[in-house]
């Protein structure tokens, strides 16, 4: 191997790991290798019975949330319709996501006022210093809402 193949193997492998998405689950789980072994054999009944249609069912046949469209109600459906028990209400928790306001990106941050993720907050988990520069507090159970409702796209998922 040449030197210059060399380099750009190894460039090109970091490149992969940075474009690598973090799959977000159902908040329904106790383990998630469960999902590769249970959920090959199901039909994607999760995301038929989603209210708010934010499941949607990757290659490998696992379950996937995107908050592109609109949240999670922690509804209990999904839980519910798991035939193979890789869903179970026994583990309802948060979703296992972190939420951060791009303070870069923000209007509010940027002396624009702007209350667009606070509105749709079911958990009141968004604070403003008076009427500017909005955090996430400790009350956000990263259900989402927030992130398809910014104009501007500062609301993102960092974990």
């Amino acid at each position: 191997m040449k030197r210059r193949e060399l380099f750009s193997s190894l460039v090109s492998s970091f490149k992969k790991d940075e474009k690598q998405e973090k799959i977000i689950r159902p908040p329904y789980f106790k383990d998630e290798d469960i999902f590769f072994t249970n959920c090959k054999d199901c039909e994607g009944l999760c995301s038929t019975v989603c209210e708010e249609n934010i499941i949607f069912i990757q290659g490998d046949f696992t379950p996937k949330l995107d908050f592109t469209s609109s949240g999670c109600t922690y509804c209990d459906e999904c839980a519910k319709i798991c035939p193979n028990e890789v869903l179970n209400l026994e583990y309802k928790k948060r979703i296992n996501a972190k939420i951060e306001i791009d303070v870069l990106s923000c209007l509010s941050w940027n002396k624009t006022m702007c209350f667009s993720c606070k509105d749709p907050c079911l958990d009141d988990a968004i604070d403003f210093l008076a009427m500017f520069r909005p955090s996430i507090n400790d009350s956000c159970t990263s259900c989402g809402f927030c992130i398809k409702s910014c104009p501007t796209n500062a609301i993102k998922i960092i974990k």
